[in-house]
């Protein structure tokens, strides 16, 4: 096998187009990643376990393109990497947690399902934040992720594992979940591509679950075409999940060649970098030349959204972390009594930042608090929605940096609220249920490193196409230029 990484930077296509041709495998492909894994994964720790039978299903997958068995198979021998939140049935899924340390799953996700039958090799598990809680893959039970790009830095989170899997060049896809930016924010701090769809879109049965009404899954690529069609094999309606939604749930969004751009100025006031914004003003220069329209619009329920975030979202895991007991599944201490068993369980079974989430979550649906708290929090998300239907009157798309910042160094970040204000563009997407893409809009220096930024691109709901169609435009058709 050539030494060259075929993988690296390599889109979906490339790689089928080599398989037709018989020059390089689905068998070659898995021994690379599997390479490249030992290689580099001692150091970065993408993946918290690699499957062994990823080889003989790759021999499988080389068998059926020599013998034109090809048909609906659009991921055919293709290496790929499954967030560890996300059930694959006889594997181990920890979510990050000493909770879940030892559970293995009984059952697909519906997701899994559907990459598998697309023909997708699934050969390993990522690294977590621990229930997908956290912005930098430090919280994990199991260890730290590293960025690739610089492996002083962290690669976000809370999919930083599928982020670093695929930035590393080990695979040329991963799925991850967002719930305020958990895929969007790791793709900018390591120079990929990630896409968070309209909620509803993607199924969320078989993924545990961290805040239900803001979950997604999503992938993590090296172009948008890539993100398209992972996007288009893993979406659709299943009758497991009823928050799925059909392609007709919201009205048909237009997909146009020339477009109107809205930027919220006061919003990127939210301390962003010089540098971040520098690179952002060029982004929109680009914009122009290829013949878009770009303007200043004003969201201020918007800017909003970071604090209705940590009001409605820890109330949901309050909620769902619930079943956590010590007693069905799980970790589970011994103790005097029953009471004695649920708290020495969950005290040890989760982390820091889990516990910190529970304990806001239950506070702010306290009698006497909820009113107070929650539900104002449940007001100003109604009042962004209603206040994107008005501006997505006048405008194709809002436009937004990722992140504030590149990828900062491990515990430059150690304040919590520091941390959250990471999310400030991101997670008002995910209160809105609107679909967003993130995709790299150059570098910023930071001393002798380059590092990679990304731009946010949101659309109304279901504008999923006119996202791709766009990223398609001012990303992937760049990059051989």
């Amino acid at each position: 096998m050539n030494k060259e990484n075929k993988i690296q930077k390599s889109t979906i296509l490339d790689l089928r187009a080599k398989f037709v041709a018989g020059d390089f495998t689905p068998t070659d492909a898995v021994a690379e990643a599997f390479k490249t894994i030992e290689e580099k994964d001692g150091s970065i720790h993408a993946f918290l376990a690699v499957y062994e039978d990823a080889k003989a299903e790759a021999k499988a997958a080389t068998k059926a393109y020599a013998n034109s068995e090809t048909e609906n198979k659009p991921l055919l021998g293709v290496p790929i990497a499954i967030k560890n939140n996300i059930l694959i049935k006889g594997k181990k899924a920890t979510a990050g947690s000493k909770m879940l340390e030892n559970y293995t799953a009984v059952y697909n996700a519906t997701i899994v399902e559907r990459l598998k039958n697309a023909g997708a090799i699934i050969v390993g598990a990522t690294n977590m934040d621990e229930f997908a809680m956290g912005g930098s893959t430090e919280n994990s039970a199991f260890g730290v992720t590293k960025n690739p790009v610089d492996e002083t830095r962290v690669p976000g989170g809370s999919s930083g594992g599928s982020a670093a899997a695929v930035a590393m060049g080990a695979v040329p896809m991963a799925i991850g979940t967002d719930t305020g930016g958990s895929i969007r924010q790791p793709a900018s701090y390591c120079g990929i591509v990630g896409f968070k769809p309209t909620y509803g879109a993607v199924p969320r049965y078989g993924i545990i679950a961290m805040g239900s009404s803001l979950d997604q899954a999503g992938p993590l690529t090296n172009t948008v075409a890539d993100a398209e069609l992972i996007h288009n094999v893993i979406s659709g309606l299943d009758e497991k999940d009823a928050t799925t939604i059909v392609p007709d749930t919201y009205r048909e969004v237009e997909v146009k060649k020339k477009n109107v751009f809205g930027v919220p100025r006061s919003f990127l006031q939210s301390g962003v970098d010089a540098s971040i914004l520098e690179t952002f003003e060029n982004h929109i220069k680009l914009l122009k030349e290829a013949g878009h329209e770009v303007v200043d619009i004003e969201l201020p329920f918007f800017e909003k959204g970071l604090s209705a975030y940590y009001i409605v979202m820890p109330a949901e895991v309050s909620s769902n972390l619930a079943r956590f007991d010590g007693m069905r599944y799980g970790h589970s201490a011994d103790g005097n009594d029953l009471l004695d068993v649920y708290e020495k369980s969950r005290a040890e079974g989760f982390g820091e930042e889990v516990k910190r989430r529970i304990l806001l979550g239950t506070y702010v649906l306290s009698s006497g608090y909820y009113d107070a708290y929650y539900g104002k929090a449940e007001l100003v998300r109604k009042k962004m929605r209603q206040e994107l239907a008005e501006v997505f009157a006048k405008v194709d798309i809002i436009l937004t940096p990722t992140t504030p910042t590149p990828a900062f160094k491990f515990g430059e970040q150690s304040d919590a609220l520091a941390m959250y204000k990471q999310d400030v563009f991101t997670v008002p997407v995910n209160l809105t249920g609107v679909p967003a893409l993130t995709f790299p809009m150059g570098n910023v220096a930071e001393g002798e490193i380059e590092l990679p930024v990304g731009v946010q691109y949101i659309a109304p709901h279901g504008g999923e196409d006119r996202l791709f169609a766009l990223g398609k435009e001012m990303y992937d058709s760049k990059l051989d230029s």
